[in-house]
């Protein structure tokens, strides 16, 4: 019977990872609205140096013809073909601290087994806690902050963020059933479903990113910069701003879910624990300044003892 240790091929990098590192993942092939996934792979593969550890076997886990690898023609020959990749890295946050990744296409096939590959990986590498990331489409203001539904079995994030708690059955994703499987084990799991404007869910939203990493960053603790992100969301409200207000419809639509979402809010007061009293949050060089600022109080803490 196949093992699932055989759905992956470690690297030799693995032997270097040290024990007690986060997971954060996110895989697409989902309800990805606002591309908030595909923007997350895209910023941690530009931005963390991320290095695979364990890169799983498309062959036994894809379905190629709903998800096409890519080929390059030039002319008269082709000169590249490229796979789909599912792979656990390891990457670094702002501040150089360690922490693994888990991204690529979700699985077509062998969800269980790849399951267990996924927590036997867990297991081996001690993970301290396991985050994960993705979103839907929501009757929601494109002109409000983006808000998260929170899972798993960390109250403090719940608490904390989650501003809408459903009872409902939801077509799931592979990682719904890690996150079942991590909770039934006892092991810190956190899901975040970012609620996306419906009517840009087909966008790749700056905003969405910038909330990904956010997310992540209270579940972890770990820093991501964002000054870019956030430039690039002003730029793209303004466009839907000046399309928006060109049309009294969708002005209209606009000002109906703007009026929802503040009533809905007034009641569930909840705040990130990253914004401050104004609800903005800081920069990755003011959150790293005021975390090397702690750092000194507690050395010198340590000195005088």
């Amino acid at each position: 019977m196949p093992e699932p240790e055989d759905l992956y091929e470690l690297t030799p990098a693995a032997a270097d990872v040290p024990p007690g590192l986060p997971l954060v993942a996110g895989l697409t092939g989902f309800a990805d609205a606002g591309g908030a996934v595909q923007q997350l792979a895209d910023y941690f593969r530009a931005t963390v140096d991320p290095v695979p550890i364990a890169l799983f076997d498309p062959d036994e886990l894809l379905d190629y013809r709903a998800r096409r690898p890519i080929v390059a023609f030039e002319q008269d020959h082709l000169t590249s073909y490229t796979p789909q990749r599912l792979v656990l890295s390891q990457g670094r946050d702002e501040i150089g601290r360690p922490f693994l990744l888990l991204t690529g296409y979700e699985p077509d096939f062998r969800w269980e087994r790849f399951t267990r590959a996924v927590l036997g990986l867990i297991d081996r590498f001690a993970v301290s806690a396991t985050t994960w990331v993705h979103s839907i489409p929501m009757p929601v203001p494109h002109t409000r902050p983006i808000q998260v539904t929170v899972g798993g079995n960390r109250p403090e994030l719940i608490e904390a963020m989650s501003v809408w708690r459903p009872s409902t059955r939801v077509p799931s994703n592979v990682l719904h059933l890690l996150e079942l499987r991590l909770a039934e084990l006892g092991m810190p799991v956190a899901e975040f479903v970012l609620l996306v404007p419906h009517y840009l869910a087909d966008t790749e939203l700056p905003a969405a990113a910038v909330k990904t990493l956010e997310v992540i960053a209270a579940a972890t603790g770990l820093l991501f910069p964002t000054d870019e992100l956030r430039e690039q969301s002003r730029d793209f409200v303004s466009r839907v701003d000046e399309q928006v207000g060109a049309n009294e419809e969708l002005a209209q639509l606009v000002r109906t879910l703007e009026q929802r979402h503040d009533t809905y809010m007034a009641g569930n007061p909840l705040r990130s624990p990253l914004t401050d009293d104004e609800g903005e949050v800081p920069s990755a060089d003011e959150l790293a300044a005021e975390l090397e600022k702690f750092l000194a109080i507690r050395r010198q803490a340590d000195d005088e003892a």
